[in-house]
């Protein structure tokens, strides 16, 4: 797949002025690049980019964006993505920037869904909050963590969501307790429901912050040492099957070091496909095949990707299982 700038539809023209006129967001960005706002630094651009001024914002433009039938894509920390190198039609809402506050009650931490998890497990450790240690080096935000329910070393954010604020596909807020999330590995239902979070309490448990300090930092080395944190990367680009570990297939299958245009699988960490440098979505879609059938024909085992495919085209991609 090649760049294109494509002319924006009156529809997304016709959003744009109303969201100037309103003044719902902090920034309007036409044809924003993707490729800086994803953490494997790969794809074309959004017809439009918005970064909203408040959770109330968010619904307002969510609801003008499905009146005037311009599709929408709400945006982290672009970690776990793989987006089109035609771009992204209709609107995408960044959150990153602006729903990102916090808050401490008694053994509850409340976050914005913009907020780096990263930053909420250092908020949580110098609060003497415990519990939130494994997200500390995930490089994703609070509300595309719970949306994926992202996990590390034996913890997933199943463990300590205790509740989140969601825009339903109604247009309405609510709350949504943590049982209301269908929770499983790496999914929620939030997933197939359309449910939007806009932030999460974390129910986590008091501990000395100097004891959660050298468990982060324990883990953190830990992924220094085995994961490729020099190059971009989507973290791991398969779930792990059933009865194995998706990386140690593709390792025995050989595929260390394989490339296909600009990206390549991970010499230090299998499970990682990773842009080498100028990669496209296209030669890591391609990349993702090869491990797929490669590993099938030698194990009889489909890996599934763990990373979105998002944007123009890419619901056709050749990838056997999304």
């Amino acid at each position: 797949m090649r760049e294109e700038h494509v002319p924006l539809s009156a529809g997304v023209a016709a959003l744009e002025q109303e969201l100037r006129r309103l003044e719902l967001c902090e920034e309007i960005c036409p044809m924003a690049p993707m490729a800086p706002r994803t953490t494997l630094r790969i794809g074309g651009a959004a017809d439009l980019l918005v970064t909203p001024r408040s959770a109330s914002a968010v619904a307002e433009i969510v609801a003008l964006a499905r009146e005037g039938g311009v599709p929408f894509l709400i945006l982290g920390n672009g970690s776990n993505l793989l987006v089109s190198d035609l771009g992204v039609e209709g609107l995408v809402i960044s959150l990153r920037e602006t729903l990102c506050k916090t808050r401490r009650e008694g053994n509850r931490l409340t976050a914005g869904a913009g907020l780096l998890l990263s930053a909420a497990a250092a908020f949580a450790r110098d609060e003497g909050l415990s519990g939130l240690e494994f997200a500390a080096g995930i490089p994703g935000t609070v509300g595309g963590g719970v949306y994926m329910n992202c996990g590390a070393y034996g913890s997933e954010m199943k463990d300590v969501v205790e509740s989140s604020l969601v825009l339903g596909s109604d247009g309405e807020i609510s709350i949504l307790k943590a049982r209301q999330h269908g929770f499983s590995y790496r999914h929620s239902s939030l997933m197939e429901n359309g449910d939007i979070v806009l932030a999460t309490t974390f129910l986590l448990s008091p501990a000395r912050s100097e004891e959660i300090s050298e468990r982060m930092e324990e883990l953190m080395a830990r992924r220094r040492e085995k994961q490729p944190l020099s190059l971009p990367s989507a973290g791991s680009t398969f779930k792990r099957p059933q009865g194995g570990f998706a990386a140690q297939m593709i390792d025995e299958a050989g595929l260390k070091g394989r490339r296909v245009g600009g990206a390549m699988v991970s010499e230090k960490h299998a499970g990682f496909l990773v842009n080498a440098g100028g990669a496209t979505a296209a030669d890591m879609l391609a990349l993702m095949l090869l491990v797929q059938q490669t590993v099938q024909q030698r194990t009889g085992v489909t890996l599934e990707p763990e990373v979105r495919f998002v944007g123009r085209e890419m619901e056709n991609s050749h990838v056997l299982y999304k």
